[in-house]
């Protein structure tokens, strides 16, 4: 039934598309299999979905498109992996890449997980070999640093009263952790409300230099992509739509218990946005 539907998906090549979403969804969860995601991001469709994500193989289906569709790309939303800057470079002289802004705080917010993670075991252990009257100023510090993960990685402003309350405790026991959260509201707030890109760069910049001590990580993986996440500002392009999507694939991919052919996985996708 899928291959008689099949028959009757139009050509794939996108038509004046402008804006391009490249990402990726797991086949199998868990398994470090991945295919490609390509979505026309204006029009809010599937073009395609690949067997996997190397570059090889993404390479080949962008060069069946042809010349005349890949010079009339002008933006393509990525996440930070090099691999897909490189293919844009090649294949797409006119497109200006833009790094994922999404993906940008995911990156923020790992490295606030990962010290929010050390100062809970840091006190644990000490804990375990103080004497009386210190155990009891280090365990309530761990009862702060208990269930902080979601009140300090959340959207501030999407908090609830509960979450808010946790939030306050847990900077009162942990300075640390109270800057890094300050700082990753911070540039939520520059993503969320600055409007054009010279004022996105300066205030980046001031963002980067004050933030070094506390994400140093990120600071340098903001400085690698720095002209990729200015391109932002310009039209304020992100990968949202490609999220949405993705979400409905993983949905097709449930409701069929998953697929053992992944041609049937991909016309079963593809039919969705395509079917005539």
């Amino acid at each position: 039934m899928l291959k008689d539907a099949s028959s009757e998906l139009p050509n794939l090549k996108p038509i004046n598309m402008k804006r391009l979403g490249i990402d990726e969804i797991a086949v199998k969860k868990g398994h470090g299999n991945y295919c490609a995601v390509l979505v026309d991001l204006e029009q809010s469709k599937l073009i395609a979905i690949l067997s996997g994500r190397t570059q090889e193989i993404i390479r080949e289906t962008l060069m069946e498109w042809g010349t005349e569709i890949l010079e009339n790309i002008e933006e393509v939303s990525i996440d930070l992996w090099s691999g897909y800057k490189t293919l844009v470079t090649e294949l797409m002289p006119n497109a200006q890449v833009v790094a994922d802004r999404f993906h940008v705080m995911t990156q923020i917010n790992k490295e606030l997980d990962t010290q929010r993670k050390r100062e809970k075991r840091k006190v644990e252990d000490l804990i375990k070999k103080a004497n009386t009257t210190d155990k009891s100023k280090y365990e309530e510090i761990l009862v702060g640093l208990k269930n902080s993960k979601y009140p300090l990685l959340k959207n501030e402003d999407k908090l609830t009263q509960e979450q808010l309350e946790k939030l306050i405790q847990v900077k009162n026991v942990s300075p640390i952790l109270k800057e890094m959260h300050e700082f990753k509201e911070k540039i939520r707030k520059i993503f969320n409300t600055t409007q054009d890109w010279y004022t996105g760069v300066f205030k980046l910049g001031m963002w980067l230099s004050r933030a070094k001590k506390y994400f140093p990580n990120s600071n340098n993986t903001i400085i690698r992509w720095y002209q990729e996440i200015i391109a932002y500002f310009d039209h304020r392009t992100t990968s949202g739509t490609v999220e949405g999507i993705n979400n409905k694939l993983k949905l097709i991919k449930r409701s069929g218990y998953g697929f053992k052919n992944f041609e049937n996985f991909r016309i079963r996708c593809l039919l969705n946005w395509h079917f005539v």
